[in-house]
């Protein structure tokens, strides 16, 4: 299964080699050594005492010359190499954020602004803007800071944000009035209201989380965290009564040998690696080209149930488009398509811009020079829910079947029979025109066909003559079916939500391939079907770009919203998926799986190597005491000093051999909850339990035939 998106833009990943993220990796290595750093992780803050703790003992041997110095140093040296090697991946998983932080930042310019005062405008830097403020931007300005338009459409390239190239189009009113500072208009121009302060734009918080500085530990890693923190008392206590042992049966062991024991026997791998997990896990969704708010949010999204997806802007293009002219009978298509053209050479809205290029493009028509014309446009209004043309003596509307009905009905009874009474759409004491209601009969059963299919019909009609239907058609987004089909066999519903009436949303929703919807919602029935599936134990993902989807995406487990959408929009989910693609999620889903997966296989392979460093070094190192034991010494390990710094070396090269594991993540396979807890005890948990008995050999091997011991 092909899971990456064609549409969407993907972040080129750093590679773990990349010199730029490893040289200030090994510097941050040791920046992280500070104890208050530190101290967020407790498996890491022991072995960080441990460390300093055999370090003083060092020192101490060293400067009152006692024996044994060289395996003292050797064990002080691998213990903080084990912490350097823990805090490089930590610094590795952060570096790579912040190579995609700089080069947002890079995108960042100082910029002046046009802020509107009285009749003109002044320039002023934009840093000092404040949300309120209006300001013109046009064709080759850079947008001075976030905010929503209020007058004008233009084009703006947002490609320093998305890494899309395409421009797209923003406009007043509607779900598409966001815009980011540090994008660029380049074409037309718009008026601007700021909405936010200088410091806390979009940009500004995109680089504060993927830099890390606002990462916050998720449930899971808090509950790790807590499991790993009480293993490590298990084993304080367990080598704090070592000593009893050793001497019961005559003999002693050191302090320093026992810190080591320590050391080896605590879950240091799953510790090292925890933090560079969730790290490495949102870097992920940034290189997708998806923002997450929080590490609750990708964890969440691991375990996701139901989508819920608005329907206009984010399954369709959000702009419905003239997909063919229905002629009744009797008339030619071509001329109901000059008509409709005629009708619409002043829209500017994108039906009408869409209906000028159709009969262009299907009939060859060509639109008219507007001074030739003598024409005077009647524009839509709510009211007539009609607009069209007069134009030498010719009428032409489009508009609402119903609207122009009446229209034609008004219009053609009253050039009948002039100064006749008229009630409602009927003349008094007129009979109706046989031709024109078998027109009116032929154009209503069009346009019902019309909207059985998903569409939205406009009557067109000339000096009181109907003519035909225009199809308008809500295009849904290619490719869209398949990956909704890609998403049931990740065993997620998906639910279409749209104001559209019930017989348009089955049409769409069959189209794009949702399972379900919801149809005529209301932001209210949005919030209480989340609510009613997540009573149901069922995690939510809501997917949506308007201001009426905002309360939808704030009690969604899982709020993605479209970067191309309001404000409110964006403020309200916990990612924002800057391709405005809503079947990102797959990806979303499959990062969040990968997240929790990875998390599961690196502690079970930890917790399984811990029990093996457990039966393997314990053995060796009280054979002299216990003879009986050399029976449980499988590894035949030469001493029990080989054994402590053979385990030694292995835990610290353990985690540099997992940091790749961590940082790519566990491959995502779409498998059963079972099966995947089989093959992780199979891998991770058989493996933990073997690498370690064979590695510790390998290192005692070499450490004894070297002479380190």
């Amino acid at each position: 299964m092909d899971t990456h998106s064609k549409t969407a833009t993907r972040t080129p990943a750093s590679t773990l080699l990349d010199p730029a993220i490893l040289l200030p990796a090994v510097a941050g290595s040791f920046r992280k050594l500070d104890p208050r750093l530190m101290a967020r992780n407790p498996v890491m803050f022991c072995v960080e005492v441990v460390a300093a703790l055999t370090t003083l003992l060092f020192l101490r041997d060293l400067l009152t010359g006692a024996g044994g110095i060289g395996f003292s140093l050797q064990i002080v040296l691998w213990l903080w190499f084990t912490l350097l090697f823990a805090n490089f991946a930590e610094a590795v998983a952060e570096g790579r954020g912040k190579a995609q932080a700089a080069s947002l930042r890079r995108t960042r310019t100082e910029t002046t602004a046009k802020r509107l005062a009285g009749e003109g405008w002044e320039s002023v830097p934009a840093t000092a803007l404040k949300p309120g403020d209006l300001v013109l931007v046009e064709a080759g300005d850079l947008i001075p800071s976030d905010g929503e338009v209020v007058e004008g459409v233009a084009s703006v390239n947002e490609a320093a944000i998305t890494g899309e190239s395409a421009p797209v189009v923003r406009e007043s009113g509607g779900d598409r009035s966001a815009v980011t500072g540090g994008t660029q208009v380049i074409s037309d121009w718009i008026k601007v209201r700021i909405t936010a302060a200088q410091g806390n734009t979009f940009l500004d918080r995109m680089i504060g989380l993927v830099e890390g500085a606002q990462r916050q530990k998720t449930p899971n890693e808090i509950a790790l965290n807590i499991l790993l923190a009480g293993m490590t008392v298990i084993f304080v206590i367990a080598v704090a009564t070592i000593p009893s042992f050793a001497a019961y049966a005559g003999g002693s062991v050191g302090v320093l040998v026992l810190a080591a024991l320590f050391v080896t026997l605590i879950p240091t791998t799953i510790g090292a690696l925890l933090s560079a997990i969730g790290i490495a896990g949102m870097d992920r969704l940034v290189r997708f080209n998806v923002l997450a708010m929080s590490g609750r949010a990708v964890e969440a999204a691991g375990d996701v149930d139901t989508l819920l997806l608005d329907k206009t802007g984010t399954i369709t293009l959000g702009n419905r488009q003239a997909a063919e002219f229905l002629p009744i009978s009797g008339v030619a298509d071509r001329d109901l398509a000059d008509a409709a053209q005629l009708a619409s050479l002043a829209d500017e809205t994108p039906e009408g811009r869409s209906i000028t290029v159709l009969a262009k493009e299907k009939y060859g028509i060509r639109a008219r020079d507007m001074g030739g014309l003598h024409a005077r446009f009647v524009p839509f209004t709510a009211q007539t829910r009609l607009s069209g043309i007069d134009s030498d003596g010719v009428t032409i509307r489009k508009g609402a079947v119903d609207a122009v009905l009446a229209h034609v009905r008004t219009l053609g009874q009253g050039i009948a029979n002039q100064g006749n009474t008229v009630t409602g759409n009927t003349v008094i004491g007129l009979r109706p025109d046989p031709a024109l209601e078998a027109a009116v009969r032929e154009v209503q059963a069009i346009a019902e066909r019309v909207a059985k299919s998903g569409g939205t019909p406009l009557a067109v009609a000339r000096d009181g003559r109907l003519l035909g239907v225009i199809h308008l058609k809500d295009i849904v987004k290619g490719g869209i079916r398949e990956r909704f089909a890609a998403l049931r066999k990740m065993g997620i519903k998906t639910v279409m939500i749209t104001g559209d009436n019930a017989m348009t949303a089955a049409a769409i929703a069959a189209e794009a391939g949702v399972d379900d919807f919801l149809a005529q919602a209301t932001p209210e029935m949005k919030l209480q079907l989340i609510r009613d599936e997540q009573a149901r134990g069922k995690l939510v993902a809501m997917c949506g770009d308007g201001t009426n989807d905002a309360p939808a995406l704030a009690q969604a487990d899982v709020g993605v919203a479209m970067n191309t959408g309001t404000v409110a929009a964006r403020e309200a989910g916990n990612m924002v998926d800057l391709d405005s693609d809503p079947t990102k999620l797959i990806e979303i889903v499959e990062i969040g799986k990968q997240l929790l997966m990875t998390r599961g296989a690196l502690t079970t392979f930890s917790i399984a190597n811990d029990v093996a460093k457990y039966f393997a070094i314990i053995p060796a190192m009280f054979l002299a005491f216990y003879p009986q034991l050399g029976a449980l010494n499988v590894m035949g390990l030469a001493s029990p000093e080989s054994a402590i710094l053979s385990a030694i070396i292995f835990n610290a090269l353990i985690i540099v051999a997992l940091i790749p594991l961590a940082l790519r993540g566990v491959a995502y396979r779409a498998v059963g909850a079972a099966r995947l807890l089989r093959r992780n005890l199979l891998i991770y948990g058989l493996g933990g339990l073997i690498v370690p008995f064979v590695g510790i050999k390998l290192i005692d091997l070499l450490v004894t035939a070297i002479g380190l011991v």
